[in-house]
């Protein structure tokens, strides 16, 4: 029969390499992720800044990490429904997320989201920043950020702006602007870009706000015309386009944003790797090329930083949402 001192021994030894294997496990974990094909959901439709920023990244991504990495739209209530299913996938490393301003916002928009972004979501990284660009249909008489704040003050209710949906960053961006500049102005919302673009042309709204990508080619056809950016600076793709803050609205800034989340759970090793090779990849020579084209500011932020930036936008927006009564309706 063995004495209590081997017994003893026995459990310290046992424990001890118990406590390394758990140790060793979250390493494990991050040098054999991925072990198969990464879903990248996007909650939105094709074709927009959140679908074509995420496809810009995860093909490096995949050939960065030798893995498949699929896209998988799922749009539908101003981010929810793909948000949501991302809470609810398993936290491996191998399913994520694109999301962009809209995400923070809603955290105020919507008082009983089907997940809780601080418990159920982890941030990765935030990927970039696009500023807003300011069209005005061709037939109205403004020429300049100025023409257009001038005449909404002196015609209440005259101007109508549209947006992509309640609660996205064009519609809380020009709520900003109104709030700013003391301007009414009627909210059209619209289901999506592409159809208030379309109504923007056809002279059916005055104004609409979108992020660059979706402005450049028409203002440079001659299809709208552009008077404004919601940046500190230029941007690099409208050079002859004036920001807000030099023609007077001291301040005035907002963008829209894509980052990448992913279930809360997730091994913080995984996490970083992904943070990691995002901030190479938003580096690359093409990419940053094709951000310039965009009018997108590549970031490729740590996860913490992500996290603080998030919850910097979720205040500032939920300021302006509550100013302006702003409802999902």
């Amino acid at each position: 029969m063995d004495n209590l001192e081997d017994i003893n021994r026995r459990r310290f030894n046992g424990a001890l390499i118990a406590g390394a294997a758990t140790l060793l496990v979250p390493r494990a974990s991050a040098q054999a992720w991925p072990l198969k094909p990464i879903r990248v959901i996007v909650p939105y439709t094709p074709g927009g800044f959140t679908d074509i920023t995420a496809r810009l990244v995860t093909q490096k991504l995949q050939e960065r990490l030798g893995q498949s990495v699929v896209i998988d739209n799922k749009p539908g209530a101003n981010s929810i429904i793909g948000v949501d299913l991302l809470a609810k996938s398993p936290p491996d490393g191998h399913t994520l997320a694109v999301v962009i301003a809209a995400y923070s916002a809603n955290t105020t928009l919507y008082p009983k989201l089907p997940y809780d972004p601080k418990k159920d979501l982890a941030a990765v990284s935030l990927i970039g920043l696009s500023p807003l660009v300011a069209a005005v249909n061709n037939d109205t008489p403004f020429k300049n950020a100025g023409d257009l704040i001038d005449y909404a003050r002196k015609n209440p209710g005259k101007v109508s702006y549209g947006s992509s949906g309640n609660g996205s960053a064009v519609h809380l961006t020009t709520e900003l602007l109104k709030s700013m500049t003391q301007t009414s102005m009627v909210h059209i919302p619209y289901k999506g870009a592409a159809p208030a673009l379309t109504d923007l042309m056809g002279g059916h709204i005055q104004l609409f706000m979108d992020a660059a990508v979706g402005l450049i080619s028409p203002g440079k056809a001659g299809k709208v015309r552009l008077i404004g950016v919601t940046s500190e600076t230029r941007l690099a793709a409208l050079p002859d386009v004036p920001t807000f803050i030099e023609q007077g609205i001291k301040g005035f800034t907002g963008s829209t944003w894509a980052g990448i989340l992913a279930p809360a759970g997730t091994p913080p090793a995984v996490i970083k790797r992904i943070a990691d090779e995002v901030a190479v990849i938003v580096k690359l020579p093409d990419v940053k090329q094709r951000f310039d084209e965009m009018g997108t500011i590549p970031v490729g932020s740590t996860p913490a930083e992500f996290e603080s930036f998030i919850g910097s936008e979720t205040a500032k927006w939920g300021k302006v949402i509550r100013d302006a009564k702003i409802t999902a309706e």
